[in-house]
């Protein structure tokens, strides 16, 4: 037997052992870490969503301050709820929508195929055939807001849809002057 005694366990009251300094090293880094990861993830997480927040606003603002037709589809919330059915394909698309306490609108113009305007016409309900020729259904007030000179080389064809409220009524007009692709102008309107 050697005069060696075993290792005694520390007691609660005795000072630790000195720390190395690869252990030191390794402590402070980790520390390091977890301060980093509990300031910056949130730190960052907070700079991207005000930056997405403040896109969001710059493009509402932009979409509702403007004062005439915007290139683009009308959303879908805004095609379902003025039943406008815009077919594919379409193209040159644009649309813009008014409110105020007595009537809502919605106008949207599109070019699409003969077989675009005959689906799109069938969603709203009506036929082909039953639009008038020379018949400009868009009335003086809707071409004012919107721009629409409606008329000029090609035929022009109009219908009205109208349906019982709340349900929108459909002001038509189709210019048939590039043969195969007419374009098309829709007035939605409903009373809330």
């Amino acid at each position: 037997m050697s005069g060696e005694s075993p290792q005694q366990p520390s007691l609660p009251g005795d000072p630790r052992p000195a720390e190395d300094r690869r252990h030191m090293i390794r402590r402070r880094a980790l520390t390091l870490l977890i301060i980093v990861l509990l300031i910056g993830v949130p730190a960052g997480y907070l700079m991207i969503s005000a930056n997405q927040s403040r896109a969001s606003g710059k493009d509402k603002e932009a979409k509702y301050s403007a004062t005439g037709l915007t290139e683009g589809w009308p959303s879908k919330v805004q095609r379902r709820l003025y039943q406008v059915p815009v077919p594919h394909p379409a193209w040159w698309v644009a649309s813009y929508e008014t409110n105020n306490w007595k009537t809502s609108r919605l106008y949207v113009e599109f070019e699409t195929t003969d077989a675009g305007l005959s689906a799109f016409l069938t969603s709203l309900g009506v036929q082909q055939s039953e639009l008038r020729r020379d018949d400009i259904t868009i009335s003086e007030r809707d071409r004012d807001v919107s721009g629409w000179t409606l008329a000029g080389p090609g035929t022009w064809s109009g219908l009205v849809h109208q349906q019982k409220d709340p349900a929108p009524t459909h002001d038509v007009v189709v210019n048939h002057d590039k043969p195969g692709y007419p374009r098309v102008y829709v007035v939605s309107r409903t009373v809330p």
